[in-house]
């Protein structure tokens, strides 16, 4: 905690506002540098240190962002997507964890680490281009907002699967900051046709211990050489669970995979241009997720159904999703069901991302009639105008979440009987329980290969043709 911020020539850009800024970031960090070395200093001056930073930096940006308005330059779009990560998502997720630790070493140590790595580099690269003109390229292959929110919730289902940890998305603009002692594990992918895939995959080393190295009791230099190699290990499973995830990815096949310093791993990653690159706080330590393909393959796919019976099976279905693709079933999907006047049946998608609906309205449009909804209110109104023959409801919806639009619908006579299943990412059993309890239809998990919900749900009217009551 006892390294300094010094100031030098090369973070000067020429802009006043800009240059003065910047020193003024510098030297508040500094002073938080010297709080977490003296152990005599108080939460509230650290608290108060920080939210000076915080006022600083977020005014910064404006007088930024109006610099490069009032130049035209080309890049204000990607510079004001950049400092809305770092203002509404980073920070805020650095001061709940400093604020749920009480403060502790580690909390102030990430708080020190991802800002001070974020304002240096985003001093000499971004904000130099500013007055060259250049646009920035590292970030020209970053996928829009929904994309990312997809990945994300994917990521967050991987590691709770696989390290049973509940995790926060940090930033999704990680500009390769380093968080901590870390692991870098960096896996190289090819297809027959010669497309590659990257991942770099980031583990804290507090993660790695607390998890999967937790069986091993002593310290040694043996001991550092077998959680990095449990790190290689576990990143390598971790980039075939997302291949697995994602069938547009699935022809690629290994061809490297390396251990690397954070040295080694910074010069790789700047100069990539990423579509993906995540940070997490999963609670155990950070973890940061980067991804690069050069001809952009990726696309999201992938909900599974878990029926009514979804808290027996729960485990059965973590352990299938751990399966090679090859030892899955794949068998084309049925035709789907129509009612007996043979017109389509209607389905209603409510989802506050338009990434998904579109995803749902391509996966199900050629068999069924689909209606979508953007919030609780929205489906209500939908449902009062055209009665549905089944709502494909998303748990976690803002403002007005799944638990209550489905308490609306089942309050109302006229819907009672209209059949309800959740959308989530959240396959854990306890939100498996919570969700059930609500006594929905079923319960949906948006993680699998997109062929296994259209037959689900194939199935689903299959079942009920031959049991109205869907007993």
């Amino acid at each position: 905690m006892g390294n300094r911020l010094i100031w030098g020539e090369q973070y000067n850009i020429g802009v006043e506002i800009i240059d003065r800024e910047h020193k003024k970031l510098f030297s508040i960090l500094n002073k938080l540098f010297d709080f977490g070395h003296k152990e005599g200093k108080g939460h509230f001056a650290c608290q108060e240190a920080i939210k000076y930073f915080k006022d600083h930096a977020i005014q910064h940006f404006a007088d930024e962002e109006a610099y490069m308005d009032s130049i035209n330059y080309p890049g204000l779009d990607t510079h004001r997507r950049i400092h809305k990560d770092f203002r509404d998502r980073m920070l805020p997720a650095l001061e709940n964890e400093l604020e749920q630790t009480g403060f502790s070493g580690t909390s102030i140590h990430h708080f020190l680490g991802v800002c001070a790595g974020w304002l240096i580099g985003h001093t000499l690269i971004e904000d130099h281009m500013i007055v060259s003109g250049e646009t920035i390229k590292h970030w020209e292959n970053l996928l829009p907002e929904e994309e990312q929110t997809v990945m994300g919730q994917t990521i967050a289902s991987l590691l709770h699967s696989m390290f049973r940890l509940d995790s926060q998305l940090i930033s999704n603009c990680y500009t390769g900051e380093k968080f901590g002692n870390g692991i870098y594990c960096r896996l190289v992918y090819s297809s027959d046709d010669k497309k590659k895939l990257e991942f770099l995959l980031l583990f804290e080393e507090e993660l790695i211990g607390s998890t999967i190295g937790n069986v091993i009791e002593t310290k040694s230099e043996v001991t550092d050489m077998m959680l990095s190699n449990v790190a290689r290990y576990a990143a390598k499973q971790f980039a075939e669970h997302v291949k697995q995830r994602f069938s547009s990815l699935e022809q690629f096949k290994i061809t490297k995979e390396q251990l690397l310093s954070y040295e080694q791993f910074y010069k790789i990653f700047e100069k990539q241009s990423p579509q993906f690159s995540l940070l997490f706080d999963t609670g155990k330590g950070y973890f940061a997720y980067c991804m690069t393909t050069p001809e952009n393959p990726w696309c999201m796919e992938g909900v599974s159904a878990v029926t009514k019976n979804a808290v027996d099976e729960i485990e059965n279905h973590l352990r299938l999703s751990s399966l090679p693709a090859e030892s899955k079933d794949h068998a084309p999907p049925e035709s789907a069901p129509q009612n007996a006047d043979n017109q389509k049946r209607k389905i209603l998608v409510v989802d506050d991302s338009n990434f998904m609906r579109k995803i749902m309205t391509d996966l199900l449009g050629s068999d069924y009639e689909v209606l979508t909804a953007d919030s609780g209110m929205s489906a209500i109104r939908s449902i009062t105008l055209t009665t549905p023959d089944l709502v494909l409801l998303d748990y976690e919806m803002p403002v007005c979440n799944g638990n209550q639009v489905l308490e609306m619908i089942r309050t109302e006579k006229d819907f009672t009987n209209i059949p309800v299943i959740f959308l989530t990412y959240k396959v854990d059993r306890a939100s498996v329980k919570k969700a059930l309890s609500l006594n929905p239809d079923g319960y949906l998990s948006k993680s699998l290969p997109l062929e296994s919900v259209k037959r689900e749900i194939d199935h689903f009217f299959e079942k009920r043709s031959h049991d109205p009551q869907g007993q």
